[in-house]
């Protein structure tokens, strides 16, 4: 029963050419995306990093995988390395790799195999402003995005910052993934909201996998 109501409650929406929100679509993997999750976070802590001007982001960060996305006055860069501790970062867990795999081929994207996974956690409060994800070496694989915990409104946007972005609200579960022609549109977050998730305690996490290397 607990499996037809969920199927009951997916469903896919075309944002624009190349962008899809699939709802629902990574509670299926909940359990065991979640213990992977506390396992990386061990070896990995959340962090806010510092913007090359100065800012810290109200989000605070980690990565596994291959490779992970840093930031800090010397600019925006991918690393294998966790400048913190100065090991590299922890492996993507096999669920990870599955689940955005398995979301991008819903989408048309098939063959996605990430090397790349930004772990984001939002508090209340915390926003992600308009930019486009161009420090990776190969625009072709798309960007596809898990959110778990705490609601969200995500911001997707033209090609120019200028555009009006759309706003797309977000559950718990919900993916959103964007490549070809969408690959480069600018997108953010609103400010979450205040709240308590069952899993997730008071945060948002959003899973954002990506071909960098």
């Amino acid at each position: 029963m607990i499996r037809d109501l969920f199927e009951e409650d997916m469903r896919d929406v075309r944002l624009a050419p190349g962008a899809m929100l699939l709802s629902g679509f990574a509670r299926r993997f909940e359990a065991p995306c979640v213990t992977a999750l506390r396992r990386v976070v061990a070896v990995a802590p959340f962090r806010h990093m510092v913007t090359p001007g100065g800012h810290r982001m109200s989000i605070a960060m980690t990565n596994c995988g291959a490779v992970g996305w840093v930031t800090d006055r010397t600019g925006y860069r991918y690393d294998s390395h966790d400048p913190q501790t100065g090991r590299r970062w922890p492996a993507m867990p096999d669920v990870f790799a599955d689940l955005a795999a398995q979301a991008a081929a819903r989408a048309g994207f098939d063959g996605f195999a990430p090397d790349a996974c930004l772990i984001n956690r939002y508090e209340p409060g915390a926003r992600l402003s308009l930019h486009q994800d161009k420090n990776e070496r190969d625009f072709s694989a798309p960007i596809v995005s898990v959110s778990l915990g705490l609601p969200a409104v995500f911001l997707l946007g033209g090609l120019r910052r200028a555009d009006t972005p759309r706003r797309v609200p977000l559950a718990h579960g919900d993916v959103v993934v964007w490549g070809g022609p969408a690959r480069l549109r600018y997108h953010g977050v609103l400010p979450l909201e205040a709240g308590h998730h069952l899993l997730m305690g008071g945060h948002r996490i959003n899973l954002t996998f990506r071909r960098a290397a």
